[in-house]
């Protein structure tokens, strides 16, 4: 097997690629929040963007892997050696559990570094999804969207030293709108999908919704450390059920195309996990946030915050509005930005 995948890199590279997210009741995705929440059926909202982290596959040295991204220093192992806790490590990690080496991964992301888009993740899906290619052309079996997503998402937990979601994988696999019900790994199911495929929530989305960087990456360790510290020892666990519940609302909504409700929902987000790690807004997030309640829209930060993006929904002539006046805001800001980008409905292709 291994020297087929070699004969088929030789004769040409490999490439996948994988959308990144923005998102609403992330951390619920985390079993150590899921689990005890079970009984008010926890979810987590998210749109696939069309930020699309690229990867390809190419010949390298026998026996080694050479992982290269703009960003980061390339970095090259025995594929026997490589160090997991590199910045580079989730790479090296996929590539140790297909075993295959003499292989050069080059990744390559439309998000800023640090975004809090779900990049790592996205990366690693789309990863999978080039290695599954290489054995299905030498004759292997290929794999589905979920195990795609469920091999990336174990394979970065595995190395991760910290409790991690399953969302970002999800929709970098299956791309789309979508809720997803926590069921548990004990379960068959694991999630519940709920997928908004009518074409016209994407159409809202166009007009409806801004994603904007905030300048500075994001550190989601630190936060997602402190709220999953203090959720272990007890503290916070009402403010923990009012997210739920206010998740649920945000979907019923954005379901029903009440984006006015569903912008309350989103600032209530911010209220409650404000008061848990004040720091989920940084400088600009602040500025940001307030200006989206100005403008009667909602805002919140993707990911667990700390820096990275933020992004506002709203009624379109209230969008209109507030896109005029981050642009000026982030304008003060070195590399912060408004993304042009919109929904991603294809997943890792």
């Amino acid at each position: 097997m291994l020297n087929k995948i070699k004969k088929i890199l030789e004769s040409e590279k490999i490439y996948a690629s994988a959308p990144c997210r923005i998102d609403m009741g992330g951390t619920l995705d985390i079993s150590t929040f899921n689990y005890p929440l079970r009984y008010l059926s926890p979810a987590t909202f998210n749109i696939a963007i069309d930020l699309r982290t690229k990867v390809s596959l190419s010949p390298f040295d026998k026996g080694k892997v050479l992982v290269s991204s703009k960003g980061f220093q390339k970095a090259e192992f025995p594929i026997g050696k490589a160090p997991f806790n590199h910045p580079l490590g989730l790479m090296f990690a996929i590539a140790a559990y297909f075993n295959i080496s003499g292989i050069h991964i080059h990744v390559e992301s439309a998000s800023p570094p640090k975004s809090a888009l779900g990049g790592s993740s996205s990366a690693a899906v789309a990863l999978v999804l080039a290695f599954n290619k290489c054995l299905v052309m030498a004759g292997g079996v290929s794999y589905s969207k979920k195990e795609i997503a469920l091999l990336a998402f174990n394979i970065e937990s595995s190395v991760a030293c910290v409790p991690c979601g399953l969302q970002d994988q999800l929709a970098a696999s299956f791309g789309g709108i979508n809720a997803w019900y926590w069921k548990g790994f004990e379960t068959e199911t694991i999630y519940k999908k709920v997928a908004f495929e009518d074409i016209s929530y994407k159409e809202d989305c166009k007009k409806n919704i801004i994603v904007a960087y905030c300048g500075i990456p994001h550190d989601s360790v630190n936060i997602n450390g402190q709220w999953v510290k203090k959720f272990i020892a007890g503290k916070n666990r009402e403010i923990w059920e009012k997210i739920v519940n206010n998740t649920e609302n945000f979907i019923q909504a954005f379901s029903a195309k009440d984006y006015k409700s569903a912008s309350n929902q989103m600032n209530e987000d911010v209220f409650l996990r404000s008061k848990i790690t004040p720091d989920v807004l940084d400088e600009m997030g602040i500025i940001l946030f307030d200006m989206a309640q100005k403008h009667n829209c909602g805002a919140r930060f993707t990911g667990a915050g700390g820096g990275g993006c933020i992004w506002a929904l709203g009624l379109r002539q209230d969008i209109c509005k507030l896109k005029k006046e981050w642009h000026a805001a982030l304008s003060l800001r070195k590399d912060a930005c408004i993304l042009d980008c919109c929904v991603d409905g294809t997943g890792a292709s």
